[in-house]
C-alpha cells in the first residue's frame, strides 16, 4: 500500500515518476534482513562495519555508497566510531561518573584492537554493534595515518562536548548552535578533513571549518524541527526556548493547538533559523572538485532543504513526522550528479518556499534575506515577488 500511495502523489510529477523507476530498478535484489549477530561471527571486519553501517543508519549507508572504495571504508569508520560514541551518550542507566570518563577516552579506546563494551545501548542493533567493537577498533586502526588523526580528533573534541554539556539545556540560539556544533558541526569538519587527506578534494578543504560546520548544522536543525513531536513525546527538548517561548507558554502547547496561528508562527521561526545556514551550504558545494564526495555531501543537504520547504507552515509537524515524497527523494538520488544539477533543485525548491511565504505573508523577516543570498550565490533573481 505504501507503494502505491508513493506513486499516486508523484503520479502528476512525471520526472519522479521515472526517478522511482530508476532508482528501483538499481537497487540491490538481495534485500534479506540483516543479521547482525550472525554477521559478527561469520563476517569480516570491515563486512560488519558496512552491515552495521546499514542496520544503525540506513539514509547514511545509501548516501556513503557515492564515495570511492578508499575514502568509503574511511566514512563508515568514522560514522561508526561517533555512533559507538553516542550511544554511550544516550545510554541513560549509566553511572554517571562512568559516563563521564567513557566519553572522554573514547578516542583513546579506539586505538585498542580488542575495545568492545557489553550491554550499553538502548537498542538490540547498538548493543550489538558496542558489544563487537572491536571489529570496529581494529579496521580504524588499519586506516593510513591520515584518516586515524582526523577521525580520533573529532572523537575527542565530540566526548568531551558531550561529557560537559550531559545536562545540557538548550534556553538561547546561542546554546542551540552549540549543541548542533557537537553532535553535527564537528561531524562536517571530520568529514572535512577525511576529503582533503583522501587526495580527492584539495586540501584547503580542512580548513573552510565554518563552512563545514554550518553543513553539519543545516542537517541537524532540520532534524530537531521535523522531529518535534517525536522528540516532545520521549521526553527530550531540542528547541531553543529563546525562540518557542516567543510563541506558546509551553512547548507541549504546540501539540495541543498545532493549528493555531502562534504555533505555526514558532514552527516558521524554526524553519527561519536552519534557513541562515544555507549560503555557507552552498558555498561548500561549490568548493567540492571530485563528483563522488559532491554527491555525498550534496545529496543530504537537498533533501534538507526539500524537508524545510515541507515543514514551513504545516501543522501537520505537531501531528505527525512529516516527510518529503518518495519521488522527490528519488529524484534527488538519481539525478544529483553536478552542482549545476543540485544549483537546478535548489533553485525549484525557493521557488516553492517562496510561493508558500508569499501565500502565507507570516514569514520571518530574516528569511528573505536568507533566500535572496542563495539565490543571488546561485546567479538568479527571484522568480516570484516578494510581498512583505
Amino acid at each position: 500500500m505504501s507503494r502505491v500511495k508513493t506513486i499516486i502523489k508523484s503520479a502528476t510529477k512525471l520526472d519522479e515518476l521515472s526517478a522511482i523507476v530508476r532508482y528501483k530498478m538499481g537497487e540491490k535484489s538481495d534485500r534479506h534482513e540483516i543479521d547482525l549477530e550472525f554477521s559478527a561471527l561469520t563476517k569480516s571486519d570491515m563486512q560488519f562495519c558496512m552491515d552495521a553501517l546499514t542496520k544503525v543508519s540506513r539514509s547514511f549507508a545509501i548516501v556513503i555508497q557515492q564515495l570511492p572504495p578508499d575514502l568509503k571504508e574511511a566514512v563508515a569508520i568514522f560514522y561508526l566510531v561517533l555512533r559507538g560514541l553516542d550511544t554511550v551518550e544516550d545510554d541513560m542507566t549509566l553511572d554517571a561518573t562512568y559516563k563521564d570518563k567513557m566519553l572522554r577516552n573514547f578516542y583513546k579506546q579506539c586505538y585498542l584492537s580488542d575495545f568492545k563494551i557489553a550491554n550499553i545501548g538502548d537498542t538490540q542493533d547498538y548493543q550489538t554493534l558496542l558489544a563487537n567493537f572491536d571489529k570496529v577498533t581494529r579496521c580504524f586502526i588499519n586506516l593510513n595515518e591520515d584518516y586515524k588523526e582526523e577521525i580520533a580528533d573529532v572523537c575527542f573534541k565530540m566526548g568531551n562536548g558531550m561529557a560537559d554539556y550531559i545536562q545540557y539545556e538548550i534556553e538561547t540560539v546561542k546554546d542551540y548552535d552549540v549543541y548542533c556544533y557537537y553532535v553535527a558541526g564537528l561531524v562536517g569538519n571530520g568529514l572535512s578533513g577525511l576529503f582533503a587527506a583522501s587526495g580527492y578534494e584539495n586540501e584547503s578543504l580542512k580548513n573552510e571549518l565554518g563552512l563545514a560546520n554550518s553543513m553539519g548544522l543545516f542537517l541537524q536543525k532540520t532534524n530537531i524541527t521535523r522531529d518535534y513531536l517525536e522528540d516532545y513525546e520521549a521526553g527530550r527538548i531540542f528547541w531553543p526556548t529563546e525562540i518557542w517561548s516567543k510563541y506558546q507558554p509551553e512547548l507541549g502547547d504546540f501539540a495541543k493547538q498545532p493549528n493555531e496561528a502562534q504555533s505555526i508562527a514558532g514552527l516558521n521561526a524554526m524553519v527561519a533559523d536552519a534557513t541562515r545556514h544555507l549560503t555557507d551550504c552552498v558555498h561548500y558545494l561549490k568548493m567540492l572538485r571530485n563528483e563522488q564526495v559532491f554527491r555525498f555531501c550534496a545529496i543530504p543537504q537537498l533533501m534538507a532543504i526539500a524537508t524545510m520547504v515541507e515543514l514551513y507552515n504545516n501543522a501537520e509537524v505537531f501531528k505527525t513526522n512529516v516527510k518529503i515524497r518518495k519521488g522527490l527523494t528519488a529524484k534527488i538520488m538519481m539525478d544529483t550528479k553536478t552542482f549545476d544539477d543540485a544549483r537546478g533543485l535548489i533553485l525549484e525548491q525557493l521557488d516553492i518556499l517562496v510561493e508558500k511565504m508569499n501565500r502565507y505573508q507570516n514569514a520571518p523577516i530574516q528569511m528573505w534575506q536568507q533566500i535572496y543570498d542563495v539565490r543571488t550565490l546561485l546567479g538568479m533573481e527571484l522568480v516570484n515577488p516578494i510581498v512583505f
